[in-house]
């Protein structure tokens, strides 16, 4: 008899690695791999293989970089989206990316599920689940950690008895997700609110001792709201993003921590590491302060709130995000400079 399939979103870690041999054994299921590439450093090379080996019937890769940064980067910038005023919703919108490349592979194949790696306590589920049903209401979402009763130690254990790859090398206290617009680490230490953030959280921006003691100016060429030009230089969406992250980053630039109100409803410490969405954004605020009215900037300044609260909260796919999108749209003809 034909077994049904499953798209799997594949990062090539533990948890997804265990997750194919998990959703053929519970589920009786062939397991379809995707993995998308969204500017994270994380090495991809060998990811495909790795789903081979583990028994996925196919697999799929993308490099969405560019995607990333036209669709769901550069909206971002024109809404100047920070959500509570501070966090620029870097793992929030590539979620709905993802979810929309899982629904394309799992109509490809005729697939009748997707499944995906978030927990029951955070975010991302709510924004995978929402926008897959969106998209296509007859598949069935399955989220094989929601169901899990490992701990970690059960879960290693479980990986070695089903031939799953268990990594060598020390596990790192912190989760971590990492695409173009910014890193986002949690766990560990980063629990306890009352306690500083360790300096080995940080990756992309230097400590302000070991920062560049003269000052570096850019110049930010915009078009309509969206950078194109860096120092009088237009360069592709992706490359120009990554080229202001590692200059802002080498200046210590982009280091955030707060206490951010989760969709689930809990109160949570959360650390961002993002030197070039804290750069283009206050470039793109200082020149709608030049161009647009002064009623336009008090309507845009309350949409754009409503904006990265509803693409936090993963309505990227509603028709209520539509309609903040003309009135911001509307606004940006004029924000070029």
């Amino acid at each position: 008899m034909k077994k049904d399939k499953v798209v799997l979103a594949y990062s090539g870690g533990l948890d997804t690695s265990m997750m194919v041999k998990w959703l053929q054994a519970e589920y009786n299921m062939d397991v379809i791999t995707c993995n998308l590439d969204v500017g994270q450093e994380k090495e991809t090379k060998g990811i495909e293989k790795k789903a081979w080996d583990l028994g996925a019937i196919n697999h799929y890769g993308f490099d969405a970089k560019e995607e990333f940064a036209k669709g769901y980067i550069f909206p971002a910038i024109k809404a100047n989206a920070l959500y509570m005023g501070t966090y620029p919703v870097s793992s929030s919108i590539s979620r709905p990316l993802i979810a929309k490349k899982l629904v394309e592979v799992a109509e490809m194949e005729d697939a009748q599920a997707v499944a995906h790696g978030c927990t029951g306590k955070g975010n991302d589920q709510v924004r995978f689940d929402i926008t897959i049903k969106a998209l296509n209401p007859k598949l069935k979402v399955i989220a094989p950690v929601r169901e899990w009763k490992f701990d970690r130690a059960g879960q290693i254990e479980w990986a070695k008895e089903n031939d799953v790859p268990v990594p060598v090398t020390a596990e790192s206290p912190y989760s971590i997700d990492e695409n173009l617009w910014g890193r986002s680490i949690e766990g560990g230490i980063l629990e306890h609110p009352d306690t500083p953030v360790p300096n080995d959280v940080w990756d992309w921006t230097a400590d302000i001792i070991n920062t560049p003691d003269e000052p570096e100016f850019i110049k930010i060429g915009f078009y309509q709201g969206v950078p194109v030009s860096l120092d009088d230089v237009e360069y592709k969406p992706h490359e120009l993003i990554k080229k202001v992250r590692d200059t802002a980053g080498k200046h210590g630039v982009g280091r955030i921590e707060h206490m951010e109100d989760r969709v689930v409803g809990l109160k949570t410490r959360e650390t961002y590491e993002v030197p070039a969405s804290e750069t283009l954004i206050n470039a793109h605020m200082d020149l709608e302060k030049m161009v647009l009215t002064r009623h336009q900037k008090l309507l845009k300044y309350e949409i754009d709130h409503k904006w990265a609260t509803a693409v936090y909260q993963g309505l990227w796919v509603d028709p209520y995000k539509e309609d903040l999108d003309a009135y911001i749209n509307s606004t940006q003809k004029n924000v070029t400079g």
